[in-house]
């Protein structure tokens, strides 16, 4: 997460700063892996450590909205959101840390909502279905996202807003693995010292005490010379080899199983396990009550790649159980970035388009060129390469009882 919320600050032109899409992401989009591409985002970064932020948001006419807001530390809140009736008035809420001076969390006249984070350096994201189906609907939504602002508590108290401090923020890596080879423990120390420690939390005693061994503990200033000397190389690898197990394992029916309730859930409500795969397959993501990310897997076992075409079949009664909407995306593997092609075309759903047959059902085709008779918002364009693919599904408020028995479709060789 250290790398994916710089990389969005620096994309958007610092922190404390608000941005609204207006168009759904497309393959120019290499902050995260497995992006999404099928609402818009409002991504708020807040820098908590010298005030306390608050946001203005707005009323959405839209089928789902909601707020998700992680630190640091890969733990996950999702404070509002449709499912649960948020956003049909404004409202006004406010951040702060731990760390926040001068703030404590005691009331604010004229704010309606306080949330106290996990960490100080925090992204805030709105994920908004654009309904782009619905030309005029479409355009409220996207002007409601443009209303969403900014303020410090001193600025909204009459005061001016007070300058941050530069924390000095390690290197960035271009990639997590750069980071694990370059400067994993001047990383850590800057994230320790950062976030918030629960001493009755299992998980975060034990990264405590593992980080400990190599000199990095809450508090301290990084000094090359009093940490453990470590090979950087040998790291990357280690790293680089549970990348290649969490793409597998999240294919795995018993371990999506197992892992589906923890999965981007607050401190206490989730697995080293789940975070960890997380971690690797898409760190951004909301839990089931309000997202289920399903895997596609082949009909035939093997890996999908580029050098095939394939195709999803779903009958009416085979749909995903969404009471929202759903989607689906296709990614290269090694990566997790959409297919680059000219239509700008990476999934399928409400959102980004699709046609249901006379039946209700639907044929998806991932394919170099589009079948005969396939209609254009059902084709997922490839290039004709050896490349790795994948698939993730999502279930947007899905039904968790018919969740339970739901089964996710095949994907099938193309002949």
């Amino acid at each position: 997460m250290y790398n994916v919320n710089n990389k969005f600050a620096i994309t958007q032109g610092g922190w404390n700063t608000v941005v609204a899409d207006t168009t759904l992401k497309d393959h120019t989009q290499t902050d995260i892996p497995r992006p999404n591409n099928d609402t818009l985002y409002i991504g708020c970064l807040l820098d908590l450590r010298e005030d306390a932020m608050i946001l203005d948001i707005p009323t959405f006419d839209s089928k789902y909205v909601s707020l998700m807001v992680t630190a640091y530390d890969h733990y996950v809140a999702v404070p509002m959101s449709t499912r649960r009736g948020d956003f049909a008035q404004p409202e006004r809420v406010l951040f702060y840390s731990e760390n926040t001076r001068g703030y404590d969390g005691e009331p604010v006249e004229g704010v309606d909502r306080t949330i106290k984070t996990t960490g100080d350096f925090v992204s805030a994201v709105f994920r908004v279905m654009p309904h782009f189906n619905e030309a005029n609907r479409s355009r409220k939504i996207m002007g409601a996202m443009q209303e969403v602002t900014l303020t410090s508590l001193s600025e909204f108290q009459g005061g001016e807003a007070r300058p941050a401090s530069d924390p000095g923020f390690p290197a960035i890596g271009a990639t997590d693995l750069d980071t694990y080879e370059n400067n994993l423990l001047e990383v850590m120390q800057f994230v320790f010292n950062h976030v918030k420690f629960d001493p009755n939390n299992p998980l975060d005693q034990a990264v405590l005490a593992d980080y400990a061994q190599l000199g990095v503990v809450p508090g301290k200033e990084y000094d090359p010379s009093a940490v453990a000397q470590i090979d950087g190389a040998r790291f990357r690898k280690a790293a680089d080899g549970f990348r290649q197990y969490a793409l597998a394992a999240m294919l795995d029916p018993e371990v999506t199983a197992r892992i589906t309730p923890l999965m981007f859930q607050p401190k206490g409500q989730t697995s080293l396990e789940a975070i960890s795969i997380l971690s690797v397959v898409g760190p951004l993501g909301i839990p089931v009550q309000e997202a289920a990310y399903p895997a596609l897997s082949t009909a035939d076992g093997q890996t999908m790649n580029a050098l095939n075409d394939y195709v999803i079949r779903m009958s009416k009664d085979e749909l995903p159980p969404a009471t929202a909407f759903w989607s689906m995306t296709l990614y290269d593997t090694d990566n997790g970035f959409f297919i680059p092609n000219d239509r700008k075309k990476y999934s399928v759903g409400e959102n980004a388009g699709m046609e249901l047959n006379k039946d209700g059902g639907i044929e998806v085709h991932i394919a170099a060129e589009k079948p005969e008779g396939v209609p254009e918002a059902n084709w997922l364009p490839i290039n004709r390469k050896d490349q790795n693919l994948d698939i993730i599904m999502r279930i947007y408020v899905p039904d968790l009882e018919k969740l339970k028995t739901w089964k996710a479709p095949k994907i099938e060789k193309a002949s």
